[in-house]
């Protein structure tokens, strides 16, 4: 089975295969932890591949208990001398976890400042990005990308893999993947 990870990068025009494919080399131009790529992956998830999610709402709720502070006193045949003491004891608790919305990123060494660039020029086409072509994932580079994201139905700043490729940064692999 071949590796989803494998990708042509059009917008940098490199033509090879998945064993020699060659991209510019310059720094990682994300700050830790932006660019996705979580080691947490959604179970179906092939070898090779990175993926980010979205975690919704957890519903939370209050629940009071009785906790036992003092037990009874009873006397020698059973009666109670004194009754229980007992204190109410309130406390948030997560009732249902939030939903997990499971989205395919490209892998972190594909974020070099070519690609990163390129990402900010396609943005900037579709009047989505206003800010310098830097090839550094800014807050405004990452606001665009939400922006981008939204309409599809993904609020994140992480860039995906389905939008990286209908913004004509990677293709689809050999088999379509």
């Amino acid at each position: 089975m071949k590796s989803r990870a494998c990708y042509t990068y059009v917008a940098l025009a490199v033509l090879a295969g998945c064993e020699n494919v060659t991209v510019d080399q310059g720094s990682p131009s994300s700050e830790p932890g932006i660019i996705g790529a979580s080691q947490d992956v959604p179970p179906e998830a092939p070898p090779g591949t990175c993926w980010d999610k979205i975690v919704g709402p957890s519903v939370t709720g209050t629940v009071t208990e009785q906790v036992l502070v003092k037990p009874a006193d009873l006397t020698a045949d059973g009666q109670v001398e004194n009754p229980a003491v007992y204190r109410n004891e309130i406390r948030q608790t997560i009732v249902r976890e939030g939903d997990k919305t499971w989205f395919e990123t490209p892998c972190p060494g594909i974020f070099t400042k070519g690609f990163v660039a390129s990402l900010q020029r396609a943005l900037a086409a579709r009047k989505l990005y206003v800010g310098p072509i830097s090839g550094m994932m800014t807050a405004s580079t990452r606001t665009a990308i939400r922006r981008y994201q939204e309409p599809q139905g993904l609020s994140s700043e992480i860039v995906s893999i389905a939008a990286a490729r209908s913004l004509g940064l990677i293709s689809y692999g050999v088999d379509g993947a």
